[in-house]
């Protein structure tokens, strides 16, 4: 990669997940705000105070405004880092050409960033957990998401070590048990907050849960079909394509992005 197709390609990152991030907004909007403002709705009936004091930003403002701003800045910076993930992986990972290259950058991201560390550390609405306990539960999910990525990480660089003794598809499932052995160590030893009230319904927990397990779902399918098809047409569309095993783009293609 040169530094005209490494930027041809953060360009792109960074629209996909402009794309990514708007279509992610909608399914925030429509499936997770009305689940906010029942926990809400649910809280301020119990007595306690939502926003403990002054409101400072609108609930009005928040929901539209605030999260579309959150969402979209989201997805752009997500779309940068995981475009500098692109260039360094395409070719080293695999004979994949881009697309494919694309989507397991996508996959992995979701499942690494998210999916692992959610299960262990699951996000809540308002009304359930303890204030005292708020910047405990930030620091660990966010322990879990590094611990998570570096973990990934490592299970890419075993694998290829592990293939030439062992074959491309013993050393993957060697790596991938190594990875989810040390997640569950992590996920056994790591402590737990089991926070919600007995009175809060399970049915509106589980639903907003979803919600955002929906909304990081489709940003990063969307990015990762949306940039694939990008990163094709960009490093495939010139008389010296890339081979499928990876390879430097055409000095064409580079120049036309």
């Amino acid at each position: 990669m040169n530094s005209i197709s490494v930027r041809a390609l953060l360009v792109r990152g960074m629209l996909a997940g402009l794309v990514a991030g708007a279509l992610a907004l909608a399914v925030a909007y429509f499936l997770g705000e009305s689940r906010v403002d029942a926990a809400i709705a649910l809280e301020e009936a119990h007595g306690h105070d939502h926003g403990g004091g002054e409101e400072l930003v609108s609930r009005a403002m928040q929901s539209t405004a605030g999260l579309a701003t959150g969402v979209l800045v989201f997805g752009v910076a997500v779309g940068g880092i995981a475009a500098l993930v692109f260039c360094y992986a395409l070719g080293r990972i695999g004979r994949f050409g881009p697309r494919a290259t694309a989507a397991l950058i996508a996959f992995g991201a979701l499942l690494t960033v998210y999916v692992v560390p959610f299960l262990k550390y699951p996000a809540n609405p308002p009304a359930v957990g303890n204030p005292d306990t708020i910047g405990q539960r930030t620091a660990m999910f966010f322990l879990m998401v590094a611990l998570s990525v570096l973990l990934a990480v490592a299970a890419v660089i075993l694998g290829k070590r592990l293939a030439p003794r062992l074959g491309n598809w013993n050393a993957s499932i060697a790596a991938s048990a190594g990875y989810v052995l040390v997640i569950g160590l992590a996920y056994a030893f790591l402590p737990s907050f089991n926070e919600v009230g007995k009175d809060f319904p399970a049915g509106l927990l589980w639903e907003f849960r979803l919600a955002t397990l929906a909304v990081q779902a489709t940003l990063w399918t969307t990015f990762g079909l949306f940039f694939g098809y990008l990163t094709e047409r960009l490093l495939v569309s010139g008389p010296e394509s890339v081979p499928a095993g990876g390879g430097t783009a055409s000095r064409t293609a580079t120049a036309a992005g």
